[in-house]
């Protein structure tokens, strides 16, 4: 289907529609030709009120959890596709990019629901690099019961402390870190080379919804959010083997139960929520 080559209108608010509609001019009764071109609406749902939407390239100014738009006449009987991208920061250190295409006709109202993610097309979600304190690495590792075998998958590794920290004081097997940030994985090999351990570690500049490599993993760690933990769900069940154990720093994975969580307090008194989830336990829904 080709796309369309009109572009939608200024966003209108649903008072100044109502009014637009209203007040065009109405049609000579005395005649039955179908006009050749209609104006299409278009109604958007967003989760939060506060996200800024495009449409294609054009920015778009309102506000509101629900938006409504209307195009300029549109040929009637033609179908037209459109591209709306969300953008919207729900914490000071998440930012979230969700992009869907829309399908309109003339004199016709679409809905386009933004408010769910959609494994399909997965969300663009960018961390705020935030570092782990030493006292959560450690508990993390515990919690994982992280030993010789075992192989430290850490998404989102940051500065790779944790990795790190699992080959240097755990004695496990090997350690991955992977970030998305270059700047992040030059720190992680610099910080593994100055432990010594680099040759026990590697170290990859990627989007961590965008691997499916990661199938050697016997713990996987997590500091990341809970939109990124929920995104990064159906990843872990489908690649991961039984028995891997992921822990995450703070952030849960919506209604899949934890096998365990523990608190840890540091020298200063901060209490920090740590989740054991285990691959193919039962509590994983």
């Amino acid at each position: 289907m080709a796309r369309g080559s009109r572009t939608l209108g200024l966003a209108l608010s649903p008072m100044l529609l109502l009014a637009w509609m209203t007040s065009a001019p109405a049609q000579d009764k005395g005649t039955k030709t179908e006009p050749t071109q209609k104006p299409a609406y278009l109604k958007v749902l967003l989760s939060h009120a506060n996200a800024t939407l495009k449409i294609d390239d054009t920015a778009t100014t309102q506000r509101g959890t629900t938006r409504t738009f209307i195009t300029p006449p549109l040929d009637v009987g033609k179908r037209y596709s459109y591209t709306l991208t969300a953008f919207w920061e729900p914490n000071n250190y998440t930012k979230i990019t969700r992009a869907r295409d829309v399908i309109i006709e003339a004199g016709k109202e679409a809905v386009l629901d933004l408010t769910k993610a959609d494994e399909k097309k997965p969300d663009d979600i960018l961390i705020r690099y935030v570092p782990t304190p030493n006292e959560v690495v450690e508990a993390m590792l515990k919690l994982a019961d992280v030993k010789k075998d075992d192989v430290v998958y850490d998404l989102g590794c940051g500065d790779g402390r944790i990795v790190i920290t699992a080959v240097e004081k755990n004695k496990a097997k090997r350690g991955v870190g992977i970030d998305i940030d270059p700047e992040r994985i030059k720190d992680s090999k610099a910080n593994a080379k100055a432990a010594g351990v680099e040759d026990k570690l590697d170290f990859r500049t990627q989007d961590v919804l965008k691997i499916d490599d990661f199938a050697d993993a016997s713990v996987v760690m997590l500091y990341m959010g809970n939109d990124l933990n929920l995104a990064l769900r159906p990843i872990l069940k489908k690649v991961l083997k039984p028995g891997t154990r992921v822990v995450s720093h703070r952030f849960t994975m919506g209604d899949w139960k934890e096998n365990k969580k523990i608190e840890v307090t540091d020298a200063a008194g901060t209490k920090y929520q740590l989740y054991l989830w285990i691959i193919g336990d039962d509590k994983a829904p």
